[in-house]
């Protein structure tokens, strides 16, 4: 038989699924690329869905009961007791926000997110929010999204690497959905959710976020997600105004975290049989105050937008603020499926209200409408609550798209970031995810012995190997120290490095000097500023026990050296240096 037609039938034996396998193994990194454009498209057409279905769902509940209020009572506390059972019997993964079930994937579960969760997640949250619980879709949005990359990368077989690389795609593609704000997404994504904005990511996260912003376009046209009149600074010393709203709302920031991590945590402490039974308390809770006062149920951006316009009376606001407050702590501790992206955008609305208009009243021809200070409010409580500053700045930019509020907006931030950090340190989704048992990356301390600087442990620089010297000769000498390296010195300063192995194997070379030995302008090395973690990489890459310590300015000029001894000592390995 021909070799050619030998080979051809060979390849006909071999499975279908294992030619495949081979076939995206082979072009992994074409297919990630389509695969970016696919999961945009996808996760964008998927969030469409979801907004429609939660509000038709919701119109369809509640048809017919428009002038009754027993229904805003009985309808939250059902469907939060029928979805309480279906999340703890069927779907344990969906409930809560999204967001640190997203990161606890990235982090700790390989990119592993279930299709059965990407299932559970978008039906629970749609029933629930439908039902009027006052929480969000833009973090189950976010999970949903993370969770269609992650089955996509798994079924096409990828390694775990690129699955988790999928992870902030599917969550930016989620958000530039929800919000209408495709650049806040990438942000979000890669300062949320992955906690660096240099990630290797960021063109996969673009590309995704831009695919599914034109997907949205396509399916709902170009409506932003709030109307909101023209803004402008009326006088500088309004800016006096805009700081107070920032104090104001990281006070409410931090109070609302902290009492919602606390309320949670008395939540999770009950024995786990009754976890199904536990969101019905948020229900009651919701179902007693919309009974009362209708606008508290649902997410509220109607509500929202009212106050984006003026159209809310001050004693409204304050009454929407303290009791959605409420609702939306209870409503999320006690496990219901839904997030705080949009509780929070909600508060820091009716917050920014009530300063504007308190504001107007006390200096009226300095401050603008309370309008204005409702839609910079609203990035200074998502900055406070969610701490995205960045992305809480683009955002209410993008939902803008002028220019002039941006000022107003990063002094607000600032102080509502600042002040949060302050009266509760460890963000909201870290501790949410460290209630569950998930340590997340951002959770360690960055202040220990690694990321103290060389020049603490810096020592004088011992005597050095001239360049000139023989292998043999400087061999010798380097045996009569301590170390098992040294710097080699010339007129111009350090050369190189030489150990006792490489001037073990050059006894055999024809090498009559060191120079002969050294690679120009290539040896181990460090600068004063690199912390000693930097230094004991180097240290083993070079299987060096002592590294020079060099000036930037000039690499032969030697400032001292870093021995390993020093380095463990600071580590607390060793009692004592030598």
């Amino acid at each position: 038989m021909p070799e050619t037609q030998q080979k051809t039938v060979n390849q006909d034996r071999v499975p279908f699924g294992a030619r495949w396998t081979s076939f995206f193994s082979q072009r992994e990194e074409q297919v990630f690329l389509v695969l970016t454009l696919v999961i945009g498209a996808i996760v964008g057409a998927a969030v469409v869905a979801f907004i429609l279905l939660t509000q038709r769902f919701g119109a369809r509940i509640y048809a017919g009961h428009e002038g009754a209020s027993w229904p805003r009572f009985v309808i939250p506390v059902a469907g939060s007791l029928a979805m309480g059972y279906l999340l703890f019997r069927f779907f344990p993964d969906a409930r809560g926000s999204g967001v640190p079930q997203t990161k606890a994937a990235l982090y700790a579960r390989e990119g592993r997110i279930s299709l059965s969760t990407v299932f559970g997640k978008f039906f629970c949250t749609s029933a629930t929010l439908a039902c009027g619980i006052p929480l969000g879709r833009e973090g189950p949005s976010v999970q949903v999204g993370a969770g269609i990359a992650s089955v996509l990368g798994r079924k096409l077989g990828l390694r775990p690497e690129k699955v988790k690389a999928l992870i902030p795609v599917g969550a930016a593609a989620a958000v530039a959905a929800a919000f209408n704000t495709p650049l806040a997404a990438v942000l979000f994504a890669l300062e949320e959710v992955v906690g660096d904005l240099h990630a290797p990511v960021l063109g996969s996260v673009v590309l995704a976020s831009a695919t599914s912003w034109a997907v949205l376009r396509i399916l709902l046209g170009n409506a932003p997600l709030f109307k909101v009149p023209e803004y402008q600074l009326v006088h500088p010393i309004e800016l006096v105004a805009y700081a107070v709203l920032g104090i104001v709302g990281g006070l409410i920031s931090a109070a609302f975290s902290r009492l919602l991590l606390w309320l949670r945590k008395k939540f999770l402490s009950f024995p786990r049989k009754t976890a199904w039974f536990h969101p019905v308390i948020g229900g009651l809770v919701v179902g007693a105050t919309g009974w009362f006062v209708p606008q508290v149920l649902g997410v509220g951006y109607i509500h929202v937008g009212e106050a984006l316009n003026g159209e809310l009376a001050l004693r409204v606001m304050i009454l929407l603020l303290v009791l959605k407050f409420f609702a939306v702590v209870v409503s999320y501790s006690s496990g219901n499926a839904g997030g705080i992206f949009g509780p929070s955008l909600f508060l820091g609305a009716m917050l920014g209200g009530v300063v504007g208009t308190v504001a107007h009243r006390v200096i009226p021809g300095y401050v603008g409408g309370p309008g204005a200070y409702a839609l910079v409010g609203m990035g200074t409580a998502f900055a406070g609550i969610v701490r995205a500053p960045m992305t809480s700045v683009v955002m209410i930019f993008e939902i803008t798209r002028d220019y002039a509020v941006i000022v107003p907006l990063m002094i607000s931030n600032l102080l509502s970031f600042f002040i949060s950090a302050r009266l509760q340190p460890k963000p909201i989704y870290d501790e949410l995810a460290k209630q569950d048992g998930i340590h997340l990356p951002h959770d360690e301390p960055h202040s220990g012995a690694g990321q103290v600087r060389v020049e603490t442990i810096l020592r004088p620089t011992p005597e050095l190997l001239p360049v000139d010297l023989s292998p043999s000769d400087a061999l010798d000498k380097l045996r009569s120290t301590q170390f098992r390296a040294l710097p080699v010195l010339s007129d111009r300063g350090v050369e190189g490095m030489l150990s006792v192995e490489l001037l073990q194997q050059a006894q055999a070379s024809a090498a009559k000097t060191l120079s002969d030995l050294l690679a120009p302008d290539s040896f181990p090395h460090v600068h004063r500023d690199h912390t000693i973690a930097q230094a004991l990489d180097r240290m083993a890459a070079s299987r060096m026990d002592l590294l020079p310590v060099v000036s930037r300015a000039n690499i032969h000029q030697i400032e001292g050296v870093v021995t390993l001894s020093d380095v463990l000592s600071h580590y607390g390995v060793l009692t004592s240096k030598h």
